[in-house]
């Protein structure tokens, strides 16, 4: 098995200098723990995961006394099962816990933000980890958030790897996994066939208990048919066979464990008619390629969801920009009720970046014709950019760029 360097090694190094509590959050499997295994390797730093049955007993019904038998620095691992330890920490980090002494992960990131900000609000950083970025996969692992300066573009072409439409599809396919891309696990089938059952087995059960897990499986499958469009609850719940708000508490499921994000709807005072409803993604998708039962990239690339699993690749990528640089950055999508839509709109720095999304080489100018009813707004149009298929990068003109989904 070959460790795949992350970008965010550098940001977790910083900010333990800074924090006595470091919590990362993630999906399951994406990485979070072999990460941080290998940047403690020669430090005294040990690690206790809370999977083990013992850890987790003693950790709940004594956390004074599990703190005291693994003291800092420590790697708590899946701490999500003892939620107990976080006021005992708490009690560390404000009788003068040195910085860095707490590493703690966790894959029920909702629930963990809010036992977070409930009992170590202002002690603890909070960073986000998804699965493995194109920068880590096919470049040198550099990243910045994208942002849309030519001086900037330029500069991502010197750290990442041009692709065509085929390989692009590849990337796609195969997901970013490191089970599976590290080489550890070389059947993808397999590999994705164990991650829903190892999800639905730990997670899922101790999130609804009593579920049926065949059927909760099937949901899945039905959700990732969905992605890159408007969530419509009912047409998934009816998809399985279950009520709506059976259908609307496991979307919510999905969505604490961030097996699915949203972008949610962009609105301000002055753009009084744009839609409510969400847009869905899955956070990889080798997970949705599996689960539609594309099985190869070529029949992906052809399929009926190319152009949705596409924009699910490209909108992913891009959140994975920011989260891997620690940052957060407000990301929409843009739909009002006379049909106008943007695939997606960054908002920062005071200005929105409208984004289309095309499984296209040579998109039409016309495309960017939509970003106009962004001016109605109150806050300023910056530069915006068709992300297509295209392997160099072009422009309409100066507000308007043309960038290859390999760039971001």
């Amino acid at each position: 098995m070959t460790y795949i360097k992350r970008t965010l090694e550098k940001n977790i190094l910083e900010i333990s200098e800074d924090y006595s509590c470091l919590l990362l959050i993630g999906p399951r499997q994406v990485g979070k723990t072999t990460m941080l295994e290998h940047l403690m390797e020669g430090t005294a730093r040990q690690k206790v995961t809370l999977d083990d049955a013992e850890n987790r007993r003693l950790a709940k019904s004594d956390p004074a006394l599990f703190l005291e038998m693994h003291p800092a620095p420590v790697l708590i691992d899946e701490i999500q099962y003892a939620p107990e330890l976080f006021s005992y920490i708490k009690i560390n980090v404000d009788n003068g816990a040195a910085p860095g002494s707490y590493w703690l992960t966790g894959s029920q990131a909702f629930q963990l933000m809010e036992l977070a900000q409930e009992s170590l609000a202002g002690r603890t950083a909070i960073i986000h980890m998804s699965s493995l970025s194109q920068a880590e996969l096919y470049g040198d692992g550099t990243t910045e958030p994208l942002t849309l300066s030519i001086a900037k573009l330029n500069s991502r072409k010197e750290h990442l790897t041009s692709c065509n439409s085929i390989e692009m599809f590849e990337r796609i396919w195969n997901g970013g996994m490191p089970g599976h891309k590290s080489g550890r696990y070389r059947d993808r089938d397999v590999f994705y066939s164990s991650y829903i059952q190892t999800y639905i087995n730990r997670d899922v059960t101790d999130m609804i208990p009593g579920v049926d897990k065949l059927l909760f499986a099937d949901f899945i499958r039905a959700a990732a048919c969905r992605v890159g469009q408007m969530l419509n609850v009912h047409d998934i719940a009816q998809d399985v066979s279950v009520s709506d708000d059976t259908a609307k508490r496991w979307l919510q499921v999905l969505e604490k464990s961030e097996v699915i994000f949203y972008l949610r709807p962009y609105s301000n005072n002055l753009l009084k008619r744009t839609v409510k409803t969400p847009k869905m993604y899955f956070f990889d998708t080798g997970l949705v390629a599996y689960l539609t039962k594309y099985s190869s990239p070529d029949i992906l690339m052809n399929g009926a969801i190319n152009g949705a699993v596409l924009e699910n690749y490209t909108v992913a990528e891009i959140r994975k920009t920011w989260h891997n640089s620690a940052k957060e950055c407000l990301l929409h999508y843009y739909r009002d009720k006379d049909t106008n839509e943007i695939d997606m709109v960054i908002e920062t720095d005071g200005e929105l970046h409208p984004l289309e999304i095309k499984k296209s080489t040579n998109p039409g100018t016309e495309l960017a014709s939509a970003f106009n009813v962004l001016d109605k707004g109150s806050v300023p149009r910056g530069t915006g950019a068709i992300l297509c298929l295209r392997e160099e990068i072009s422009a309409i003109d100066r507000s308007t760029f043309i960038l290859p989904i390999w760039m971001i």
